[in-house]
């Protein structure tokens, strides 16, 4: 058995690959697979760290717990690490300015776990685009639109761009529909007629109440937006959609205009006329 154990498959420098070696390897994969297993249990046990924080230290324990296992197996099959680790220190200098934003990617992901600013499940704005985050990575995280795309992103832009959480530490944010009406309208009429139009949507919340800011005063028209909060941020464009269609039809049934811009074109008919009279 021992003559088994020892039996060298293959001998790379000083690097030895025997049976031996192959099977600690397994041994020790399967000890992190185990211990990742319970670390995960054990983890989503605690009842004080919400989902977001308990996905972060899950990842956290998972790197580092891989990290120890690879150099484990490493020193298993005779590989001098501390070597290892300078050369990889000598290489990374040569490479510079070339994995700078990879190094910058590393740090901004572990610092958005550790931070818990950005947790799975939040509803965020990057560049204009609202998104989902569904996995935070260390060099990359990705994010799910509306329109079920999927958007990798380093996570150096979720740290130094600017970025708008809508769903950190509350669940609820305002929102607001634009609406133009004429200079003859009533006003308070067009103000109660937006404020039912919002409290009356099944994902607008009731309190706070809707209410209704003039915003300013238009070229054609005077500019009304009605606020309101709600939960459905993700779906938020929609939910406006249908406020602003109930909207149209509340004002078309008390004969409220929305007015739209109009040109008017004045010619000059001796000009005309002089043109014709050359022909």
């Amino acid at each position: 058995m021992q003559e088994f154990l020892q039996y060298k498959i293959a001998e790379l420098g000083s690097v030895n690959i025997s049976v031996y070696n192959l099977f600690m390897a397994v041994i020790l994969l399967l000890a992190t697979w185990l211990l990742l297993f319970f670390t995960k249990r054990l983890i989503y046990r605690v009842d004080k760290f919400d989902e977001g924080k308990k996905y972060a230290l899950y990842r956290l324990s998972k790197y580092i717990l891989l990290v120890i296992s690879i150099v484990l197996i490493l020193k298993v099959f005779g590989v001098d690490v501390t070597v290892f680790v300078a050369g990889s220190a000598a290489l990374l200098v040569g490479l510079g300015l070339g994995i700078q934003s990879l190094f910058n990617d590393f740090i901004s992901g572990i610092e958005i776990l550790l931070e818990g600013t950005i947790e799975v499940n939040d509803i965020v704005e990057i560049d204009g685009i609202v998104a989902k985050v569904r996995e935070i990575g260390l060099r990359t995280s990705y994010v799910e639109t509306s329109d079920g795309i999927y958007v990798f992103v380093p996570n150096s832009i979720l740290t130094s761009h600017k970025l708008i959480n809508y769903t950190h530490e509350k669940a609820e944010s305002r929102f607001h529909v634009s609406v133009g009406v004429s200079y003859n309208a009533d006003i308070e009429l067009c103000k109660k007629i937006m404020i039912k139009c919002a409290e009356e949507n099944p994902l607008s919340i009731k309190e706070p109440r809707p209410y209704v800011r003039l915003k300013e005063f238009g070229d054609s028209s005077v500019i009304l937006d009605v606020l309101f909060w709600s939960r459905d941020i993700f779906i938020i464009d929609d939910i406006k959609s249908e406020i602003r269609q109930e909207i149209f039809k509340e004002f078309g049934k008390h004969n409220i205009e929305i007015p739209f811009p109009q040109r008017t074109l004045h010619f000059d008919k001796t000009a005309i006329f002089n043109a014709e009279s050359t022909k």
